[in-house]
């Protein structure tokens, strides 16, 4: 007997929403006040990327863990869980004394919106039939890449006035406005529930994500044959396959790893990755090159990425109209096209690269995205039952911060890596060019100027990295297929 359908909870979907933005808001704030960040503690670009890497690091170990805990809870108890923690990271944040207790306040920030997003995720895609599920992720798409992609243009306008200590701050009284909301808002019941969750699956996720995010993170500062990076990573790829294979010895496993064998969802996971990858190149480059090289003010760097967030804005509910109508392949084909072609321009970047040409090239790329991320999201869940969707919801997000924090630390490694490689060779070239030997002024001077070069080579060398990895996921969309849902979905886990 079909199920009746019922009205889709607006208001509890409005309320979620409006802290998912908040959360994923407050996540990209701090990209353009690194380079503050940075001056003000004295601290080096691998060690500060740390405030990203770190909060995705606790979203990597505790969002393998929120499949269970949608089951086992009520929205709105997680709802509220989710925000206090968030505000208690904001508030620990906008008065950290140090670089130290100011990367604790972003990990527990990571800790509410681990929660926030695979609860909405999994209301939001639960709440909707599938032949409607590409409009209803376009909302969310809205969400997800709107949201971060105006963080730093609000960011900029604020360290150009203020204390970069202001951009938590800020956000403390919309936060308990939401958390109010949801306190007398929410009314969502949950039938009681006997599962439990598996205590060494949980330890095997922290040492499994925990290990290979810092390997990666710390590979920036200590170089790839430090054993501190490789044992670390060795120790999370043996944690994660041990996980994996315990999932599926138990009956009630808390990440269920058989999602994968829907291949549509397979398929959408491995291009969420590739492309979650070449995205942070983009948001952790930009600003270093803009302010640290190129001194254009915050202000000014925030501005050359609004008319993408605008752009992407605008798009999320179309992209999602033309997916529920077409399906997924036009959409992956043409947005991630533009990726590849606009991350390939960003390799040539020089030292007196336009302006107008940046925000040009950053405005079409956002498109790109635009077009990309949601339809290949809806299109792999919609494959999977309505039994596993919290856990492929909770899968997706998992991945997609794992492979953000791996791909943050793999770009930047990369330019820290090439620029060192960049200012030998150019020092050397630049010294057998000289009949006499620099001495004081002149040998400062020389440094600078290679040293500015050699960063940009080492920022373009990452760019041209991205590229490859944006055409390994145009490779892959090669094989998608629409998915429709529904009882073939169900009938397939049946069996």
């Amino acid at each position: 007997m079909p199920e009746k359908q019922t009205k889709p909870p607006y208001g509890l979907l409005a309320i979620l929403m409006t802290g998912a933005f908040v959360a994923l808001l407050s996540n990209t704030l701090l990209n353009v006040a690194l380079p503050a960040i940075m001056k003000e503690f004295d601290v080096s670009a691998s060690t500060v990327q740390w405030l990203s890497t770190g909060y995705m690091l606790v979203n990597g170990i505790i969002i393998p863990t929120t499949a269970f805990l949608i089951k086992k809870n009520t929205a709105r108890r997680l709802f509220l869980t989710a925000m206090g923690l968030f505000i208690v990271g904001t508030l620990i944040g906008g008065f950290a004394p140090n670089f130290p207790v100011l990367l604790a306040a972003r990990m527990i920030q990571g800790s509410g919106a681990a929660l926030i997003m695979p609860l909405l995720m999994t209301v939001l895609f639960t709440s909707f039939p599938p032949e409607k599920r590409g409009s209803a992720m376009g909302m969310f798409g809205i969400v997800m890449i709107f949201a971060p992609a105006i963080g730093p243009t609000l960011s900029g306008w604020v360290i150009q006035h203020y204390d970069w200590s202001v951009l938590f701050l800020m956000m403390i009284p919309i936060m308990i406005l939401v958390w109010v909301l949801g306190f007398f808002k929410l009314k969502d019941k949950k039938e009681k529930s006997n599962d439990k969750i598996d205590a060494l699956s949980v330890v095997l996720s922290a040492l499994s994500f925990g290990g290979i995010l810092y390997g990666f993170s710390t590979a920036g500062n200590h170089g790839w044959s430090t054993p501190s990076v490789y044992l670390t990573i060795i120790v999370g790829v043996v944690s994660l396959v041990t996980l994996i294979l315990r999932q599926f010895k138990l009956s009630q496993p808390m990440l269920d790893f058989r999602v994968y064998k829907y291949p549509m969802f397979a398929l959408s996971s491995a291009i969420s990755v590739t492309l979650s990858i070449a995205m942070f190149s983009a948001m952790l480059l930009m600003p270093i090159y803009l302010q640290s090289i190129r001194g254009i003010s915050p202000m000014d760097s925030g501005l050359l990425m609004l008319p993408g967030a605008l752009i992407m804005g605008i798009m999320m509910p179309i992209t999602g109209r033309i997916f529920d109508k077409f399906g997924p392949k036009i959409l992956a084909y043409v947005g991630l096209a533009i990726v590849i072609v606009t991350t390939y321009l960003f390799s040539l970047l020089t030292d007196s690269t336009g302006y107008t040409h940046l925000v040009v090239i950053y405005s079409i790329r956002m498109l790109g995205i635009s077009m990309v991320m949601m339809p290949i999201m809806t299109n792999g869940l919609n494959q999977i039952p309505p039994a596993l969707t919290p856990h492929g919801t909770a899968m997706n997000s998992t991945i997609q911060q794992v492979s953000g924090a791996i791909g943050a630390s793999l770009l930047v490694t990369i330019m820290s890596n090439r620029t060192t490689t960049h200012i030998q060779e150019m020092m050397t070239e630049a010294t057998a060019k000289l009949t006499t030997s620099p001495t004081g002024e002149a040998l400062q001077q020389l440094q600078q100027h290679v040293g500015m070069e050699a960063m940009i080579s080492g920022i373009n060398d990452s760019f041209l990295v991205s590229t490859g990895i944006a055409v390994v996921a145009f490779i892959l969309s090669l094989f998608l297929k629409r998915t429709t849902g529904g009882k073939s979905a169900a009938k397939a886990v049946e069996k």
